[in-house]
């Protein structure tokens, strides 16, 4: 049985084949979901137009979800198009190189202003776009990591952001609950993404995560799927405003030295 058989999902923020934004696409792909595909400009169409093709993607548009006027327009070309949503994903963040290195309180104001209109207030945005368009028993969901609740290094404004980004989920689960469309959260482990290639120390950090956390085992933007199609089926029907960590259990830690607890 396919899980998101009949179900629409667009997917907001696919950049290349290593983006969770396509390990979710091939995951509701392969659950059976019609998908449509949305990326943030004309720099990235070489990559996710071919991507697109080898899910018989039909709809793929460009939208700068930092102009009101190009996510109205999205909304309009997707009702057009599908004629409903059931299922909306927002993986989308950025921050201005900078400010992910140095001490935060270097933020500027310009900087902070940027992360937190693209990485938080934009899935805000695209709900309020979409809500007439998203029918019962439906989802929104979007993409977090545990720096929203922990001093990640040279994470900076950006887990800042993530924790608005999680306080967002939870007001829009209460808003969207009468309308039974649910709203919830992935927090992921660390992926060789190109978001990820911005931040200052990732790679050392990518090195020892396997090594600390209690499943030793990386993350890929397959589990990340995996898990997207569990909270976007009936599966999780009654489960929303949460945070699901798919992160080898990194999140329960207290030291992250690494420990050979089975000799």
């Amino acid at each position: 049985m396919n899980l998101l058989e009949g179900k629409t999902a667009l997917i907001f923020g696919v950049a290349n084949k290593r983006s969770i934004a396509w390990g979710i696409a091939k995951a509701f792909h392969e659950q059976g979901a019609a998908i449509g595909l949305s990326y943030a400009g004309e720099s990235l169409e070489n990559w996710v137009k071919p991507l697109a093709d080898s899910i018989q993607c039909g709809f793929v548009e460009p939208c700068d979800v930092s102009i009101d006027s190009q996510i109205t327009r999205i909304a309009d070309r997707a009702a057009e198009h599908f004629k409903k949503i059931d299922i909306l994903i927002h993986s989308i963040a950025y921050a201005n190189r900078d400010e992910l290195c140095g001490p935060y309180y270097n933020t500027s104001r310009n900087g902070f202003h940027l992360a937190m209109d693209i990485s938080v207030y934009s899935f805000t945005a695209l709900a309020k776009a979409f809500q007439p368009l998203l029918q019962p028993g439906g989802a929104l969901l979007t993409i977090t990591y545990y720096g929203a609740e922990k001093v990640s290094p040279h994470y900076n404004v950006m887990g800042v952001a993530k924790a608005a980004l999680e306080a967002s989920v939870r007001y829009l689960a209460y808003d969207f609950g009468a309308q039974g469309v649910r709203v919830n959260a992935i927090s992921a482990g660390p992926i060789r993404t190109l978001a990820a290639a911005g931040i200052s120390g990732f790679k050392e950090m990518y090195r020892r995560f396997c090594d600390v956390t209690p499943l030793h085992q990386p993350i890929t933007i397959e589990d990340i799927g995996s898990a997207a199609v569990f909270l976007c089926s009936a599966l999780s029907s009654k489960t929303t405003g949460q945070i699901l960590y798919v992160d080898s259990g990194y999140n329960i830690l207290a030291i992250t030295e690494p420990i050979d607890h089975l000799s």
